[in-house]
């Protein structure tokens, strides 16, 4: 049996509290319960008895009538008793004992009997973690043969390890007669296998799908049909055969090992998320602190920002940028008018010969006519 986190036996508790589980010999087998094993302890005296179900809050068990454990049990004001559970480890050859502290709350006729009792005895507290594990994997189990079925598990070196299937080379059995086959890929619903056979004459007929797991060493029959054969190209004696099983008569075995490898699967793919988030976190941090390094803004330049910015927002101009704008379009206007050469001055002498030869030619014109 694995070892579950305290997070995971917290995830079964709450799940599964008030979930009750029949011990079938299905159940009986698939779990590794040793009835045989199974005591109930009141005032003082053990005695063994029958355990019918169990939850993570009640168990039920069987008691005769006629002997000391009824007697213990139906005494006044509901008596407190502690019950044994056994288990086998599957993967040794040890066992798994603990005590479950109760309290007596009903006992009734088992089937119409006088003979039997059935006795309902109420957990006082939490059960023990071993009970909480051991009995979580299989309703989690079951709950992903329903919500899972269809998931394919590719059979490779890593699947048949976290599977504990022991070889992919297995027997079908075909109308009774057994064939050699290598599966490819499983689920709850189906298999995928390649034998040796003529597609026309698989299709359609009932067969009989023979496992052989690890921990613990067992060889699982699943019933099916045989819904489609196709051949593999190239040959014409060796197709591929899909298999849907009669999930009505599905060994709980087979379940718990598919579900044992998706728990396994989905760990890795919680631990890569963690380690994703882990490193994105560091990086932020390094971010936050490289902003924290940057030297922190003066006090003139954030209120020259938020000056700026309150100008924008009311199409204000402050008074230090009204008169650099001013400066600016007088600058222009000023510069032409200071650039503009002065007319240059005549000499005086020159006027003065223009002027001179003027009267002279005057009388000389007026001479003749005189």
């Amino acid at each position: 049996m694995g070892i579950a986190t305290s997070q995971q036996l917290t995830k079964y508790y709450d799940q599964y509290r008030d979930t009750e589980i029949t011990f079938t010999k299905d159940i009986i087998r698939a779990l590794g319960l040793d009835p045989r094993q199974v005591y109930v302890k009141c005032n003082g005296g053990q005695w063994p008895c029958i355990i019918n179900s169990t939850s993570f809050q009640h168990a039920k068990i069987i008691v005769g009538t006629k002997g000391g454990a009824f007697q213990a049990l139906a005494a006044k004001n509901n008596p407190t008793a502690n019950l044994r559970f056994c288990f086998n480890e599957q993967e040794g050859d040890g066992i798994i004992t603990f005590l479950v502290s109760s309290r007596v709350a009903e006992i009734r006729p088992y089937m119409n009997s006088k003979d039997l009792v059935i006795v309902t005895l109420q957990f006082a507290a939490r059960p023990p973690d071993d009970l909480i594990e051991i009995c979580g994997r299989l309703l989690e189990a079951n709950a992903n043969a329903v919500r899972r079925r269809e998931e394919r598990i590719p059979i490779t070196e890593d699947s048949k390890r976290k599977l504990n299937l022991a070889k992919e080379e297995c027997n079908v059995i075909v109308q009774s007669v057994p064939r050699h086959c290598v599966v490819r890929d499983i689920s709850f619903s189906g298999a995928r296998v390649i034998l040796i056979g003529l597609s026309q004459y698989l299709a359609g007929k009932e067969a009989i799908l023979r496992l052989e797991f690890n921990e613990p060493s067992e060889i699982i029959s699943i019933r099916g049909t045989i819904v489609a054969a196709d051949l593999i190209q190239g040959r014409k004696d060796i197709c591929i055969a899909s298999l849907k099983f009669d999930e009505s008569s599905l060994p709980l075995s087979f379940k718990m090992h598919l579900n044992t490898y998706l728990t396994a699967v989905r760990k890795v793919q919680l631990s890569a998320s963690e380690q994703i988030a882990q490193q994105k976190a560091a990086q932020e941090a390094q971010s936050a602190q490289a902003v924290q390094a940057q030297p922190a803004p003066s006090a003139q330049s954030v209120a020259r920002a938020a000056v700026s910015a309150l100008a924008q927002q009311t199409g204000l101009v402050p008074p230090a940028q009204a008169q650099a704008q001013n400066a600016a379009q007088s600058a222009p206007q000023a510069a032409p008018a200071q650039a503009q050469p002065a007319a240059p001055a005549q000499p005086a002498a020159s006027s003065e010969q223009a002027a001179s030869p003027a009267p002279a030619s005057a009388e000389a014109a007026a001479a003749p006519q005189a």
